[in-house]
């Protein structure tokens, strides 16, 4: 295993010499003084996009000294409630980037440097790009501290590597070791009838397959009988030592009696291409099971440059009359594998179960732009925003639109329109569009006002309408009361919640002048440190104003003393 690993580090970094400064498999070390666990691996398929980087597990606690991994300048700093949270990013002199998300606190020097102009923006949230002779640091100097801002399940280090063209990289190539040795995990297969009359199993629909164990550890199946043009597809983890979370597989690959005619390979891939992801993988199934399933073939006008070597886009011709072995290699990084074979026999069945072709009134072509209107609601999809034609479900009632299910992915926004003209002018600011959940609940669709026509812009189907938000948010302290004395407290906290839209902006002033409040969505916090220097009164007046995506406004004020 580790005579295969090293080979990978050799062809890999081999074809880095053509493109930029050649890479020594220790230039970068682990940014963390813990055992590298991985709570996620590179190339995992998460929700629209692949995971950029490796997630570290920090012990299940935050605080955690976060060095840097190279030598280097910090080149951007982001701060913002959601995404990475707080992330650093460290231009290193061979050209690459290194990345370092979901910090709770900064260093010191880099902490001065952020706080400054955060307080000359009167903003928590900020994106620097500092000079190169700035913020110099060195390798092994302390940047940051682990966290769980932004949005992290859970205490981690988001940490990757990038190429000189900002194209993120497999850090397990470049030596950062996870020690691995348990073998990849096979959960789900399924055979496609892809062609107009191919059939598998006399069905031309989707078809999962039984997996049987064998006593050499691989799997095998039934046999499979097809004719036409087919695919497969299969939902394989990978979990590393020392954790039982599932994640990401490093390759796979497809033979036919044989001879490849598929791969995959989770090395880099840029953030331009990461959405079609949902090309990848059987969408449909994924929105009704929660479980993606890599297909084993190419769609035409999949950019993914994931793909290796691929015959025929990876799909089969099956021919009546003979037999075929199909071999799924599922591989780790460190040449962990797993297999499948699946015995296939060619023929020609004359009791199809015919594929369900849904027809509606409303056909939309993936070349073409799409609209429809009817009453006070209007629907476009651009020319390109869908992967391939389709059939949509439109029902139109009142206020509400029932456009589709979730289960067809949207590369582009579509637009959906509301004439408001019906409404008092009164109510307009109150109202807003509301994508409904499973159980009804609206969820606030980012809604642009233009006098009376709101639209929003979206790329998931599903129902949308009109929803009323009358109430303000609230706003109560979480570790001080009106009139207390806390001059032992470091921090002043403060629990926003809205019931309805959503929270849109805050600002806390005291004693007329503005402080940083950082705002933590997952547990509806605001807190300010009073390290900051910005409170130096004994009696203090807080004020903290506090609006909803639909303008609505809290105005909370309290009087606390300090010595």
């Amino acid at each position: 295993m580790k005579r295969a690993t090293s080979l990978l580090f050799l062809i890999f970094f081999s074809t880095l010499l053509h493109s930029q400064s050649p890479v020594s498999a220790d230039y970068f070390e682990n940014p963390l003084n813990v055992p590298v666990v991985l709570a996620g691996t590179f190339g995992e398929l998460r929700s629209n996009h692949f995971h950029s980087g490796l997630d570290i597990k920090t012990e299940g606690r935050e605080g955690l000294e976060v060095k840097a991994s190279a030598k280097g300048h910090i080149s951007r700093i982001n701060i913002q409630h959601y995404g990475y949270g707080k992330a650093l990013y460290i231009q290193h002199p061979n050209g690459y980037t290194t990345v370092y998300g979901h910090l709770q606190k900064l260093a010191p020097k880099i902490k001065e440097y952020v706080r400054k102009r955060q307080y000359n923006k009167e903003s928590y949230e900020i994106e620097l790009f500092p000079e190169a002779g700035e913020l110099q640091v060195e390798q092994g100097e302390v940047i940051a501290y682990s966290g769980n801002t932004g949005g992290s399940a859970g205490p981690h280090l988001h940490f990757e590597i990038r190429d000189g063209g900002q194209r993120p990289m497999n850090a397990q190539l470049f030596g950062i070791e996870v020690p691995d040795n348990r073998e990849p995990q096979i959960d789900g297969l399924f055979a496609y009838p892809l062609g107009e009359d191919a059939h598998v199993n006399n069905s031309q629909e989707r078809q999962k397959l039984r997996l049987i164990p064998l006593n050499d550890g691989t799997y095998t199946t039934n046999q499979v009988e097809a004719c036409g043009e087919i695919g497969f597809g299969i939902s394989a983890i990978d979990r590393q030592d020392g954790a039982y979370n599932p994640n990401g597989v490093y390759r796979i690959e497809a033979s036919l009696n044989g001879d490849q005619v598929f791969e995959i390979n989770f090395e880099k891939f840029s953030f331009s291409e990461t959405r079609h992801l949902n090309q990848l993988i059987d969408y449909e199934y994924y929105a009704n099971h929660h479980d993606r399933i890599q297909k084993l073939f190419r769609n035409p006008g999949n950019p993914l440059s994931l793909y290796g070597n691929l015959k025929q886009e990876g799909k089969l011709n099956i021919k009546d009359s003979l037999d075929y072995q199909y071999t799924i290699r599922v591989l780790d990084i460190q040449g962990n594998e797993k297999l499948v074979r699946i015995p296939i026999k060619g023929q020609i069945s004359d009791r199809i179960q015919k594929r369900d072709k849904k027809e509606t009134p409303y056909l939309a072509k993936a070349n073409k732009a799409f609209s429809v209107k009817e009453n006070n609601i209007d629907v476009y999809i651009p020319e390109g925003s869908l992967y391939e034609d389709a059939y949509l479900d439109i029902k139109f009632t009142g206020d509400t639109i029932e456009l589709h299910r979730d289960e067809i992915p949207l590369h582009r926004n579509m637009t959906i329109g509301f004439d408001m003209s019906k409404y008092p002018k009164e109510d307009l600011e109150m109202l807003f569009i509301a994508r409904l959940g499973d159980y009804g609940k609206p969820n606030y669709s980012t809604t642009y006002k233009k006098g009376n026509r709101f639209i929003t812009r979206t790329r998931t189907f599903g129902k949308y309408t009109i929803v009323a938000d009358i109430n303000p948010p609230e706003v109560r302290p979480v570790n001080f009361y009106d009139g207390q004395w806390i001059s032992n407290n470091e921090t002043l906290k403060v629990k926003i919640t809205d019931d309805l839209s959503g929270i849109d902006s805050y600002r806390a002033t005291v004693n007329g002048k503005f402080i940083l409040m950082e705002y933590e969505y997952k547990n509806n916090t605001l807190t300010h440190y009073f390290t900051d220097g910005v409170v130096t009164e004994t009696e203090n007046d807080l004020k903290v104003i506090v609006t909803d995506n639909v303008g609505n406004t809290t105005t909370y004020t309290a009087k606390f003393y300090r010595k």
